[in-house]
């Protein structure tokens, strides 16, 4: 009896899980767009153009799933958050999904109830000063001030980095990027510190980039990637494998100048199966057979991603580093599509 009433229990949990795992996937089909929780400006990640249109290393993801989803890639309504009001608009359903330079940690995986669906960046917290204060190592600066963001991983590193060192510093709180490229430029305080890749964006957006100089010191791991919420197993599926599928087609040559021919079929199984000229994993996840080819059309695999917004050839001007693929020396791997 307590058998049969446990797995009923189980049946039950099961099917409102895959109920409301459903219900994101057809409630985005259903409104006709893809609200995507972005930050509130940063550089090569996700900010508006000069025609106020969201574009960025994050933003793509948004685009690709969009596309994957709703066969076009504009069909995003792009949300800005702030490092505390992101996971509110997750848990609360006013975003579908969450890419917005996000670190991947345990208790935001199982205490909050999120599921990271991939990495996208793998980086690392620095730290950046005025080149004008002649410091060259982390370990100067005893007694700085330091702009922080609040509800950010970021935070805990900088404690723990300078008690582990035994200096001191005095936190300057601030909430947004924007918030604190003034503070730091007026010197409000002395080092601004955050994920390297925000760094170097930020960087990049001032007047006279020069003058400022990112620290060697790498004191953490801050893997980012995208999100959904706990029980969106489905949606999460979705998510997550057209990030692999960006990830897969820049190993498998597949580009989006190519992928429309080559989804004619190759001589390839595994490209063929991406592309959905074999098998049906388009099917096992809710969608049609070609929308890999959406996704990867939207705006390019991860490599021309990563060259377009954030690559050596932008402002940006960050190298691929651990973020280059796994037969090039890197971190990047996708699961096999089979």
């Amino acid at each position: 009896m307590k058998k049969s009433v446990f797995l009923g229990a189980l049946t039950v949990a099961g099917l409102a899980a895959g109920a409301s795992a459903a219900a994101t996937l057809d409630d985005v089909k259903a409104r006709g767009t893809l609200n995507c929780g972005v930050t509130t400006g940063l550089v090569g990640f996700a900010a508006p153009n000069a025609e106020g249109e969201w574009e960025g290393f994050d933003v793509a993801v948004c685009r690709a799933v969009a596309a994957a989803v709703l066969g076009d890639p504009t069909a995003v309504e792009f949300v800005p958050t702030t490092g505390k009001t992101r996971f509110t608009a997750l848990a609360s359903g006013e975003i579908d999904l969450l890419a917005r330079n996000t670190t991947w940690t345990f208790s935001r995986d199982n205490d909050l109830k999120f599921e990271f669906v991939g990495i996208n960046y793998y980086d690392g917290q620095g730290f950046m000063v005025p080149r004008e204060l002649g410091i060259s190592s982390a370990q100067e600066l005893d007694g700085a001030t330091v702009c922080i963001q609040t509800g950010t991983t970021t935070e805990l590193n900088l404690a723990d980095f300078f008690r582990a060192n035994n200096i001191s510093y005095e936190p300057v709180p601030i909430e947004t990027n924007a918030e604190a490229q003034p503070l730091y430029l007026e010197g409000a305080c002395d080092v601004y510190t955050t994920d390297a890749s925000g760094l170097a964006a930020t960087r990049a957006a001032f007047e006279n980039p020069g003058d400022h100089v990112i620290l060697p010191e790498i004191i953490s791991k801050e893997p980012l990637g995208p999100l959904v919420r706990h029980g969106d197993n489905d949606w999460g599926d979705i998510a997550r494998w057209t990030l692999n599928a960006l990830i897969a087609a820049e190993e498998y040559g597949v580009t989006s100048a190519n992928v429309e021919e080559l989804a004619e079929g190759t001589d390839n199984p595994e490209v063929n199966r991406l592309l959905g000229t074999e098998g049906n994993l388009g099917e096992m996840i809710g969608l049609d057979a070609d929308w890999a080819v959406r996704a990867i059309a939207a705006g390019g695999n991860y490599g021309e991603l990563f060259e377009k917004h954030i690559g050596e050839s932008t402002p940006i001007g960050l190298s691929r580093g651990l973020n280059a693929q796994w037969t090039e020396g890197g971190l990047l791997y996708s699961p096999p599509f089979r």
